[in-house]
């Protein structure tokens, strides 16, 4: 079932900014870091914007990957919501995250499709009568990430934000840790046997569990992560 708008960025809403002591401001990038840091910084900010040729062929190519023997009547249908959108018009929902989270969407359904089209399809375990959806949760979790690494700021204060920069030797870290994000998160769901209303909750232990897994001292890459092993191409 698709939920309501209140869903995008619900995450954000309830968790909010959190402070920490000034040990964690006082550290340097690398030239890598920094670029990469900056360059996702540049994504962060793009919005949606369904007149743009370059945003409507990644929505096409995002309903190709994930339906690749039905045709798309156009990109304004209510096939979309089989997907997992809100409504016919899925620009209405990238409202609240931007082109970045089509770009991550998208970057796990080429990167890793068996798990991608695993989690679409609600594939395994015993699953809920009011299921998430999925691209509304795909937002979310890109909700997430953005502010769990404080993306918004020129260099991140949090320490989850810190031992994220430390990752950027992996120039597609953020969009790998969008996907094990969402398999962390059905994990969570499955386990917590979850419906409908408890997604935030979901989403906020599976946060958790993400902050505790970038804390270990032996992780220096993206692979290095114990929840990168739930991947599958």
């Amino acid at each position: 079932m698709v939920g309501p708008l209140a869903w995008i960025g619900g995450i954000l809403s309830r968790s909010g900014l959190r402070r920490h002591d000034n040990k964690f401001t006082d550290y340097e990038l690398s030239p890598i870091q920094e670029q990469r840091l900056h360059r996702l910084r540049d994504r962060v900010l793009v919005p949606f914007d369904e007149t743009r040729p370059d945003h409507q062929e990644a929505l096409r190519a995002l309903w190709n990957c994930s339906f690749p023997d039905v045709h798309l009547k156009g990109l304004i249908s209510d096939q979309w919501k089989d997907l997992g959108w809100q409504g016919p018009n899925p620009s209405t929902d990238f409202r609240g995250c931007g082109f970045v989270s089509l770009e991550n969407m998208l970057f796990f359904a080429r990167t890793y499709p068996v798990s991608f089209h695993r989690l679409l399809f609600k594939q395994d375990g015993k699953r809920a009568t009011w299921e998430y959806p999925f691209a509304v949760a795909g937002i979310n979790i890109t909700f997430m990430l953005i502010q769990m690494f404080e993306l918004y700021l020129e260099k991140p204060r949090c320490l989850p934000g810190i031992n994220f920069v430390r990752l950027l030797g992996d120039e597609e870290a953020f969009d790998v840790l969008y996907c094990m994000a969402f398999e962390m998160m059905d994990a969570q769901w499955l386990a917590m046997q979850a419906s409908y209303m408890e997604f935030n909750e979901v989403l906020q232990v599976t946060r958790t569990q993400l902050e505790r897994e970038l804390s270990l001292e032996d992780v220096h890459r993206v692979r290095d992560l114990p929840a990168y092993n739930l991947l599958y191409k």
